[in-house]
């Protein structure tokens, strides 16, 4: 059962979808072409990544 978009505004369906890209796929750089940031800080912040997750993501990789 989908939401009723009406009882949301634009920015928060923005701030959803681009959550749900990054939890999803962990791919910080496509969230920010996404929204149009300049600073891949600024994506950070707005997503509220932190360094533990940073760090989180980098013991879960192989190489």
């Amino acid at each position: 059962m989908g939401a009723d978009l009406q009882e949301y505004g634009t920015h928060a369906l923005r701030r959803t979808k681009a959550t749900l890209i990054y939890r999803q796929t962990k791919n910080l750089r496509a969230v920010q072409l996404l929204l149009g940031h300049r600073k891949i800080e600024s994506t950070g912040r707005y997503l509220g990544v932190e360094v533990d997750d940073a760090l989180d993501i980098a013991e879960h990789i192989e190489c």
